[in-house]
């Protein structure tokens, strides 16, 4: 089911505290969402180009026919097409933008699928291999290839690339670092997102039904608002056979752009001065720990002597009060002085029988 509305809608890369700062954008804001069953919403606000189409059960898009003899190329595009400057303010804040896609590649060996921006006028120069894009010099993209094309330095049959104005890939990533197949035929889900304060572009990759990855698969910075200025682009999704039976299709699809309050822009959020000011918020709230708890330990230990000094006291005070302590009898006990007298005694001493007789 395809919307026009303005939800809140903050890039998960982007520190909390600046994610309230999108919030005041958010009226400015375009999202658009792509759920394919409806299919009669789908054909106002989108243009099929090349040999994209619906299924006959209607269930995705189908990019590539794959019936064909000759190379198939399709693309899928917003019909509205969008500025990566602002064209609402004499100041030209810079719009972000995110999107998302779930989609499938069949096992065969073809160029893949791959988001687009491109010049509004593109369409006139849809060519029908290499994404269509060999005409254009100025555009972005981020690729899922699965071939090895040695003429544009490929890495191997199954990476994500980001193309600026070239096919061959200002940076690659290895998909098979996460644990999954591009051509498998399973469904997978990506997420793009570009911060114009940054000036940088990350791409997630996952296995549909699984959570959005926290860590990027590919980071890189590119100033997209230099690239094209005030000039309108448009975003699409396209896919390119190759010389195989490759099919390519979609089957949710949503973008969102946003613009940033210039007071932000001003001060361009560098990712390695980002780190460093991280960094040093982090050692600033260790000192300010460390601080603390030596404020808090100094404390203690002063309890603790003031304490021991009040045991110690009071310990004194209790066996100096024992050794002046005087034990009292009760009764009715007096004491009555006493007279003493000396007197003579005569001690007389008779001869015994034995001694008078002799």
């Amino acid at each position: 089911m395809l919307q026009f509305y303005s939800p809140p809608s903050a890039s998960s890369s982007i520190h909390p505290f600046r994610s309230l700062v999108f919030l005041s954008s958010l009226l400015s804001a375009l999202h658009l969402s792509l759920s394919i069953p409806n299919k009669p919403h789908f054909g106002s606000n989108f243009v099929f180009i090349g040999d994209a189409k619906f299924t006959n059960n209607s269930s995705c898009i189908r990019l590539t026919d794959p019936r064909i003899s000759s190379p198939s190329s399709g693309l899928i595009v917003l019909k509205k097409p969008i500025r990566l400057l602002s064209p609402n303010s004499k100041s030209r804040k810079p719009v972000s933008f995110s999107t998302d896609f779930t989609f499938s590649i069949s096992p065969h060996n073809g160029d893949g699928l791959a988001f687009l921006v491109l010049p509004r006028n593109f369409q006139s120069k849809f060519s029908g291999e290499s994404f269509g894009v060999l005409k254009e010099s100025r555009f972005l993209g981020v690729e899922f290839d699965t071939l090895i094309d040695e003429n544009v330095g490929d890495v191997n049959a199954n990476h994500v690339g980001l193309d600026v104005g070239s096919l061959v890939s200002v940076k690659t990533s290895n998909v098979s670092s996460i644990g999954l197949v591009l051509n498998s035929g399973v469904k997978l889900h990506s997420w793009v997102d570009y911060d114009s304060s940054s000036k940088r572009i990350e791409v997630r990759l996952s296995k549909f039904g699984s959570p959005r990855p926290y860590n990027p698969l590919m980071v890189h910075q590119v100033d997209l608002g230099e690239m094209w200025r005030n000039e309108e682009v448009i975003v699409g999704l396209s896919s390119s056979t190759g010389n195989s039976m490759q099919t390519s299709s979609v089957y949710t699809w949503n973008f969102r752009t946003r613009d940033v309050p210039q007071w932000l822009h001003s001060q361009p959020l560098d990712p390695q001065a980002f780190s460093r000011e991280h960094s040093e918020e982090k050692l600033a709230q260790k000192r300010k720990i460390c601080a603390l708890g030596f404020i808090s330990g100094l404390v203690f230990l002063t309890g603790c002597g003031a304490l021991l000094a009040l045991v110690v006291l009071f310990l004194w005070a209790l066996f100096e009060n024992s050794s002046e302590t005087v034990l009292t009898i009760p009764g009715k006990c007096t004491v009555h002085s006493g007279d003493f007298r000396y007197e003579k005694i005569n001690v007389v001493v008779r001869d015994s029988p034995t001694d008078a007789k002799n």
